[in-house]
C-alpha cells in the first residue's frame, strides 16, 4: 500500500515465502538485508543508487547511523518503508539485487555465495567456477514452482554452439558470423532464433570537468567527427543500432528522434574553431582510457584515427587493466576522453538520464553538470503523471544531446538460439531470465 503523499509504503510479505532451508523470510530479514546493503563495512556502490530515497539510508552509508530510520517492522510480515521524497519509481528500483533478500546467519559464513541460501524459484546445487552452476527446482517456492527439475549453466571451455548442435545444451547466445548465418531463412538454425533489443547505450565519454572538454562546442565537434555508422556496422557484427540518443529503445519516453550529430567533419571544425583551435591548431594532446592488455584495439584506433583526420588532434591511447577498469573511472582516472556505456537496471528513463547525468550522482563519471538539467531531473523524480513525465524526460534527453556530455554510439542487439522443445522462453530486454517460467515439450 502507498500513502497518497506517496512517501510511505506497507509490504505484506507472503506468510508461506521461505528461505530454502525452510525458514520463514520475514519483515526482519529485509531490513537486515538492506542495512548490511547500506553498511559501510559492506562497500557496496549501487545501495546509495537504488536505497538512497529511503529515510536514513544516507546517514548508514556515512557510518553516522547504526540503523536505516525509515523502514519498520510492524510483524513478521508487515513491512514500511519511507522515503525522503515521493519518487514514482521506488518499486522499480527494489528490483536491482542490492534489495535482494538474504539470510544473515548464511551471509555470515565464509564463501557462502557458492552456498546459497535464496529464496527463489531454483536452489543453488553445485558451483564450481569456470565449470559449472547447476540450479534445482524449489518445490516450496512460495508462488508457482517451476516446470522444470533442474538448470545446468555450462560454464568450461568447450564450444557452445557445436554443443548446441549435437543437442548437448538448449540453449546458447550468439553473434557475429553465428547471427549471420543463424539470421539466413535456409539455414536449419534459423527457426530456433530468438533476437531482441536490450536497453543498453554504448558511449565515449568526455570529461566536462576540465579542459578542453569542458567547453560544449569542443564535445559537439567530438560528437561531428566520428562516423557512427561505418563504426557500428564495421565492428558491431550485426548486434547493434546506431544510437541517436541516450536511451535506448524499448525504455519508456524513448523518441525515435533523426541523429543529432551525424558524420559532418565541417561542421565539426568549425565549431572546434570557434573554440579557439582553428584546424586543431593550440589543441592540447588529449587522453582516449580504455581497458584491455598490450595492443590498442581496432575499434578504438578507428575512432582515434577518425578524430585526429577529420579534427587535426592528437588523442593518446590509455589501456587499463579490465579488472579494475570502471575502479578507475569512479575515482576519477578516465582521462579526457574514455570507452564507456550503461544497461538499464530498471525500465524507467531515470535509470538513464537521472543516473548518468545529474551533477550528484556518482555513476556521473564524466563530471557533467548543468543546473537546468539537474533542477529538471529532480522535478521529474517525483512527477505523478506519466504522460507529463515521459514529457519531461524528452525535453531533458534533448538538452541533454545539445550539452553533448558524451558520444551516443549505440544501442545493443541481443540474440539466442533455443531448441524448439523448449517452451515460454522469453529473451528480455534487461537481460533478467525467466527460467521458471520455462516448460520441455
Amino acid at each position: 500500500q502507498i500513502s497518497d503523499d506517496g512517501l510511505n509504503y506497507t509490504f505484506f510479505l507472503h506468510k508461506n515465502a521461505s528461505f530454502h532451508d525452510g525458514r520463514p523470510v520475514t519483515a526482519a530479514d529485509v531490513i537486515y538485508s538492506w542495512e548490511r546493503a547500506a553498511d559501510p563495512d559492506t562497500g557496496s556502490e549501487t545501495a546509495q543508487t537504488y536505497l538512497g530515497d529511503i529515510a536514513g539510508v544516507n546517514e548508514k552509508l556515512a557510518g553516522d547511523a547504526a540503523e536505516i530510520s525509515g523502514l519498520e517492522a510492524v510483524d513478521e510480515h508487515t513491512l514500511t518503508v519511507r522515503l525522503t521524497a515521493p519518487i514514482v519509481y521506488f518499486l522499480e528500483k527494489l528490483a536491482y539485487p542490492v534489495t535482494f533478500v538474504v539470510d544473515r546467519e548464511n551471509v555470515s559464513q565464509a564463501d557462502w555465495e557458492h552456498h546459497a541460501n535464496g529464496s527463489g524459484p531454483f536452489t543453488l546445487r553445485q558451483w564450481q567456477d569456470d565449470e559449472v552452476i547447476v540450479l534445482e527446482r524449489n518445490d516450496y517456492y512460495y508462488r508457482q514452482p517451476a516446470h522444470i527439475k533442474q538448470l545446468v549453466y555450462q560454464l568450461g571451455p568447450g564450444l557452445p554452439l557445436s554443443m548446441y548442435e549435437t543437442d548437448q545444451i538448449d540453449a546458447v547466445a550468439v553473434g557475429s558470423s553465428t547471427l549471420e548465418r543463424a539470421s539466413d531463412p535456409n539455414d536449419p538454425l534459423a527457426a530456433d532464433l530468438h533476437t531482441g533489443i536490450s536497453m543498453c547505450t554504448s558511449t565515449i565519454g568526455l570529461n566536462s570537468a576540465a579542459p578542453p572538454f569542458s567547453d560544449v562546442k569542443v564535445r559537439q565537434a567530438f560528437n561531428l567527427a566520428l562516423d557512427k555508422e561505418l563504426l557500428v556496422t564495421a565492428f558491431s557484427g550485426g548486434q547493434s543500432l546506431v544510437a541517436a540518443g541516450a536511451l535506448p529503445p524499448g525504455m519508456p519516453g524513448f523518441t525515435n528522434r533523426g541523429p543529432v550529430y551525424p558524420f559532418d567533419p565541417e561542421r565539426a571544425r568549425q565549431l572546434l574553431a570557434d573554440a579557439g583551435y582553428p584546424n586543431g591548431e593550440g589543441f592540447p594532446t588529449v587522453t582516449y582510457t580504455s581497458a584491455g592488455y598490450g595492443d590498442v584495439g581496432e575499434y578504438v584506433t578507428a575512432v582515434i584515427t577518425m578524430w585526429q583526420d577529420n579534427l587535426n588532434v592528437t588523442v593518446e591511447p590509455v589501456l587499463l587493466d579490465p579488472f579494475i577498469f570502471y575502479d578507475e573511472l569512479y575515482a576519477g582516472n578516465g582521462g579526457d576522453i574514455f570507452t564507456s556505456g550503461w544497461c538499464a537496471d530498471y525500465p524507467d528513463p531515470q535509470n538513464f538520464l537521472d543516473i548518468l547525468y545529474h551533477s550528484g550522482s556518482r555513476q556521473n563519471v564524466g563530471h557533467f553538470s548543468a543546473e537546468r538539467i539537474d533542477s529538471l531531473l529532480e522535478q521529474a523524480r517525483i512527477e505523478p503523471d506519466v504522460p507529463t513525465r515521459l514529457n519531461l524526460y524528452a525535453d531533458i534527453e534533448q538538452m541533454i544531446l545539445e550539452e553533448a556530455p558524451a558520444v551516443f554510439l549505440s544501442h545493443g542487439l541481443s540474440a539466442v538460439l533455443i531448441k524448439p522443445r523448449v517452451e515460454g522462453y522469453v529473451l528480455t530486454p534487461i537481460g533478467v531470465p525467466q527460467w521458471h517460467r520455462v516448460s520441455l515439450r
